[in-house]
């Protein structure tokens, strides 16, 4: 009897030990395989270095990208992979137990293109599907509605068509995002108060804004120019049967009275008669200002703050029509026009219109001046002048709209931009919160910074840095002058990157941001380099809460003397160490930042290897906080 206790308790031991190190089945492993080698597209093999193979076992070896619950696959988040072919969801979302199991896919940031399969709809227990930033086309499938569990839809910018799905079966969903696509037709009676973030602006959508409440503004639904009803300025009209529609759709009338034709025509003559007025004072006032008779109107910036300064389309246009060079009057008028890109706030916005607008000057710097201008209809812009700038029109156009077509969420791109040979505007959206330095050296009254807000603002700029140069480095497209005054923060806290790609950094900061030594002139892969230094020091400043000039010498130098006299808990800022920050993770962020400013360029890591350090630390940070609460 005890040996057959015995030998019953020596099975149950050997069955628990092999449940305890079960792998995932084979037929699951290869189905993951070629899942990867499908993403990775460019090979149609895994890339070995995220260690999926035949050999080993996702679970139990760690598969890049791949987490498990014992001997299950729960999630897939291959994010800034550099994968640029297709997703088989057929695969992951037709086998068990894969559908089962799965509750997040995350493949953001990546090239992978083609359609999001039908089969995805099978996934049922997913909880977060992230495709954003990807080159996915075609409609959205219409068995999304069958996700019933998801909390967060991300696909925008992508290349999506159609309409968007009606996911209000779907009571849990708190994100939806499908900003920066194609797609048409009206958005579905979703259960707006219930999302935590929403955003289709960048469409084709059309018809009424269904919405009561729930704090959303133009952002959220801009640039659909078909749409009407609040929050956007377009109003809606109301049609013969009584529903909405926007202006566009609106029925003519069939005829109309006597009365109001003799009404409309005196609205006619005394706009022709207003009209031919002003042309003649103005033809009469340039007449006056070629003869030397008149004032110029717009202030200096040292006589008054009231006014954009230094900048005249009419001289300009005057100075490049008598240029000895034969410059034709149509082209002098096209250098002073103001080239608007996308964007209902300035949309009818001429040059004229900006200058004359009344503008404060929020600070001034070695290559120029930074305003903000409030419009007449109370909206408020930063207007960036640059000085000195040696680069043609076309060469700033192309820039200009380069990086306007990259576009990244946390990276301010130009609204619209004036250039000439002696004056460069840049019109950007104006954030009321201000820039990183108000709130890192507690000028910002009023407002918590605390380690959680620093570590999200670093994991925010550098996977936004990475994107960018991932994206503009065939151009050469750097942003030159990465410092803690250019990120500004939104009215959701949230690190927005400001000037990229404006100016290459003089010489002298390059020698120290990118070790070059004696060039007269920055290559733009010293450039890159230079945008690893700075974001280093912003890392160092988040930290320590010391300005890039602290105790008489540059802010890596200290840190690193500081660090190699094994004093390093000296450098951290006391509110961190008050507030109780984990000290391990604040140390590993300050390794990252020590890396970034490297003396030596070749030593330091990429902005790709940057960001995925600092997602890390975020991850570790939100499991410990899930942890305590």
């Amino acid at each position: 009897m005890k040996q057959t206790v015995l030998g019953v308790f020596f099975i149950l031991v050997l069955l628990l030990s092999h449940t305890a190190n079960s792998a995932v089945d084979d037929h699951v492993k290869n189905l993951l395989i070629s899942v990867l080698a499908k993403l990775n597209g460019t090979t149609g093999l895994p890339d070995p270095s995220f260690g999926w193979n035949h050999t080993t076992d996702p679970c139990l070896d760690g598969w890049e990208g791949v987490t498990c619950d014992g001997d299950s696959v729960t999630k897939i988040e291959l994010i800034r992979a550099d994968l640029s072919g297709v997703l088989d969801a057929g695969a992951l979302c037709n086998t068990q137990p894969l559908a089962a199991f799965l509750t997040i896919i995350n493949i953001q940031y990546n090239n992978i293109g083609g359609q999001l399969p039908t089969e995805i709809g099978n996934c049922k227990n997913l909880s977060l599907l992230v495709i954003g930033n990807n080159k996915f086309s075609g409609s959205l499938p219409g068995t999304l509605p069958m996700l019933k569990n998801l909390k967060r839809l991300d696909v925008s910018n992508n290349m999506f068509i159609g309409e968007l799905p009606d996911l209000s079966q779907i009571s849990g969903l708190r994100v939806f995002l499908a900003d920066h696509n194609r797609f048409t037709g009206k958005i579905p009676n979703f259960d707006f108060p219930n999302f935590d973030r929403f955003n289709v602006s960048f469409n084709n959508l059309s018809g009424p804004i269904l919405i009561t409440n729930g704090g959303y503004n133009e952002s959220n639904f801009m640039d659909n120019p078909l749409l009407c009803g609040p929050p956007l300025r377009t109003l809606c009209m109301a049609s013969e049967n009584g529903s909405l529609s926007t202006p566009s759709g609106q029925k003519k009338p069939e005829g109309a009275s006597k009365e109001d034709v003799l009404m409309y025509s005196g609205y006619a003559i005394l706009a022709f008669f207003v009209f031919t007025l002003v042309a003649v004072k103005v033809y009469k006032r340039r007449k006056e200002e070629e003869k030397g008779e008149t004032v110029n109107k717009i202030l200096s910036v040292d006589d008054s703050m009231n006014y954009l300064s230094g900048v005249s389309g009419e001289h300009e246009v005057r100075a490049n029509m008598s240029d000895p060079s034969g410059t034709s009057a149509e082209s002098a008028r096209a250098s002073s026009s103001l080239i608007v890109l996308t964007s209902p706030v300035v949309n009818g916005l001429n040059f004229d219109n900006l200058l004359s607008a009344p503008a404060e000057l929020l600070g001034r710097g070695k290559h120029g001046s930074l305003y903000m201008v409030m419009l007449e209809e109370g909206e408020k812009l930063a207007v960036k002048r640059i000085k000195d700038w040696a680069i043609s029109r076309d060469e700033f156009k192309q820039r200009m709209q380069r990086i306007y077509e990259v576009k990244h969420p946390n990276v301010l791109t130009p609204l619209a931009f004036y250039c000439s040979n002696q004056e460069k505007l840049l019109v950007y959206e104006f954030l009321q919160n201000g820039s990183l330095p108000r709130f890192i050296h507690g000028s910002q009254l009023g407002r918590e910074f605390g380690w959680a807000s620093r570590l999200s603002a670093a994991a925010t700029i550098a996977e936004a840095i990475a994107y960018m140069h991932r994206e503009l480095h065939k151009d050469g497209i750097a942003h030159g002058n990465l410092k803690s005054p250019n990120i500004l923060l939104n009215d959701k806290m949230e690190a927005c990157i400001s000037e990229y790609g404006l100016k290459a950094i003089d010489n002298q900061e390059s020698s120290i941001a990118a070790n070059v030594i004696q060039r007269p002139v920055i290559s733009s892969s010293n450039a890159f380099q230079a945008d690893i230094y700075g974001f280093g020091q912003i890392l160092l400043e988040l930290l320590t809460g010391k300005l890039t000039q602290t105790n008489g010498m540059d802010l890596a130098t200290w840190v690193q003397a500081v660090v190699r006299e094994e004093w390093t808990a000296e450098v951290f800022d006391k509110s961190l160490i008050l507030e109780g920050a984990s000290e391990e993770r604040m140390v590993n962020l300050l390794r990252v930042g020590i890396k970034c400013v490297n003396q030596s360029p070749g030593e330091r890591p990429t902005m790709r290897q940057v960001a995925q350090m600092i997602n890390a630390l975020k991850d570790e940070e939100e499991r410990s906080v899930a942890t305590e609460s």
